[in-house]
């Protein structure tokens, strides 16, 4: 079987193309549908299906875009309650590709709504299974409790998971490939292994959901220590349900503005230092500066959806690719404006005195914004109050003020924003961002 992997880092998403005599199949596509119609051109082929393997809450998916642009059909559960023009796929359907048939199985657990498909070409099967089976681990139950067609609580989705992995792939060979939907660094499971696929077998013998162990010891497992739920998850559920505008005219007229100043809600994406040598009041630093920073998750764990804001990134020439980031997760109708800074009215962000600070952590207030699960797991200094950086904005006011406040994470990436927001939350008191100093003191 000729199968592609695309993958997008900062969200450890995985989507894929599955062709065979001249059809392609793409499954769980990114918002940027572009790679795909590059890969069936290159390939000679013909979109002809898309396939969803449940209605996911990390990123917002090109399938209507696809279906409009290449007239394929899209493909998912009926238990989806799908607002698109869609077939249903579903335990006992299959789909022919060439000469490859794929076929669904039902597959609920991280939602009710999940499907695994399964494809299937002489002696070879591939299991494409969306965020049910990761490998080394299952897909979280907790995500759909708020959203999505089918409401259901998480004990009864961790349920469901057990049912799945103890029934629905008994009868598949060891050698089946298994290619999941995320790989390590996702929040939509929380030990997932380092590897981009897998084999049945493998899954069998490695992953703890496998190993023999009664209902209520699964359930357990899979339930503590989930990470937290960014608070657009939810958002996105509703619109992959109803299907995603286009990428290209949802970004093409976000207003741009060089040289300005702005004011309300500001996203500043530039790395840390420049930000701190001069940067608007009241801005938060979300740093966009690799290809792999975990921009998308954190904008949309700080920012609630449908909240209106200003981004401002260092210059011209990275406007696109920031647009289209902010469009990942379907917050492009919300971003007011993109603006580069001019040299006016800046403020700049006082350094902290790290001989002061390690000889005497008891004059100040440390503040760890790590997640709660990294804090129960390890803490830096006795003293720090946890405040997970995705409740700061509304936890910062409850930060004692009688001491010079000192921010940090497990290695400066978030106390670049956690810093930011608390010194815009708090007047009168100094705050400090430890940033990449934090090693000094693991």
């Amino acid at each position: 079987m000729n199968i592609k992997q695309f993958e997008y880092k900062p969200l450890a998403h995985y989507s894929y193309a599955i062709l065979s005599n001249g059809k392609m199949a793409v499954i769980d596509p990114e918002r940027n549908p572009e790679q795909y119609y590059a890969f069936a051109k290159a390939n000679n082929a013909e979109i002809v299906a898309v396939i969803e393997t449940h209605p996911h809450a990390d990123f917002v998916s090109s399938h209507l875009e696809i279906q409009k642009k290449t007239g394929a059909t899209i493909y998912n559960s009926e238990k989806l309650g799908a607002d698109y023009p869609h077939q249903s796929f579903d335990e006992g359907d299959e789909i022919t590709l060439g000469k490859i048939t794929l076929k669904a199985i039902n597959t609920p657990g991280h939602s009710p709504d999940s499907i695994t498909v399964v494809a299937t070409k002489d002696d070879d099967t591939v299991l494409f299974t969306g965020d049910t089976l990761f490998i080394g681990d299952v897909g979280r139950p907790d995500l759909r409790e708020k959203a999505g067609n089918i409401k259901a609580k998480r004990k009864e989705l961790a349920e469901m998971m057990y049912e799945t992995i103890t029934h629905k792939f008994k009868n598949l060979p060891d050698d089946a490939l298994v290619y999941p939907a995320h790989g390590a660094g996702t929040l939509c499971g929380k030990s997932i292994g380092n590897d981009s696929s897998s084999t049945l077998g493998n899954e069998r013998m490695g992953n703890w959901a496998f190993k023999e162990q009664s209902k209520e010891e699964f359930i357990d497992t899979l339930l503590d220590g989930q990470p937290f739920i960014p608070s657009y998850f939810g958002y996105n559920v509703d619109v992959n349900k109803t299907g995603a505008a286009d990428l290209q005219p949802s970004i093409e007229n976000i207003p741009f503005t060089e040289n300005t100043v702005a004011e309300g809600l500001i996203v500043d994406t530039r790395d840390e230092a420049t930000f701190k040598n001069g940067h608007l009041k009241g801005s938060i630093n979300i740093q966009a500066v690799s290809e792999n920073a975990k921009f998308e998750t954190w904008l949309g764990s700080i920012i609630e959806p449908r909240e209106k804001f200003t981004l401002v990134i260092d210059k011209v020439e990275n406007k696109d690719n920031l647009s289209h980031r902010v469009a990942k997760i379907g917050y492009e109708k919300q971003l007011k404006q993109v603006i580069t800074l001019s040299q006016e009215n800046l403020v700049k962000t006082e350094k902290l005195d790290l001989s002061d600070f390690k000889n005497n952590p008891e004059k100040y207030t440390i503040v760890d914004i790590r997640n709660t699960s990294e804090v129960e797991e390890e803490k830096f200094f006795d003293s720090a109050i946890s405040h997970p950086l995705n409740e700061l904005r509304e936890t910062a006011n409850d930060i004692p003020t009688d001491k010079p406040i000192v921010v940090h994470c497990a290695g400066g990436y978030r106390s670049a924003a956690g810093s930011s927001i608390i010194k815009n939350k708090i007047s009168g008191t100094k705050v400090y961002d430890l940033s990449d100093d934090i090693e000094k003191f693991k």
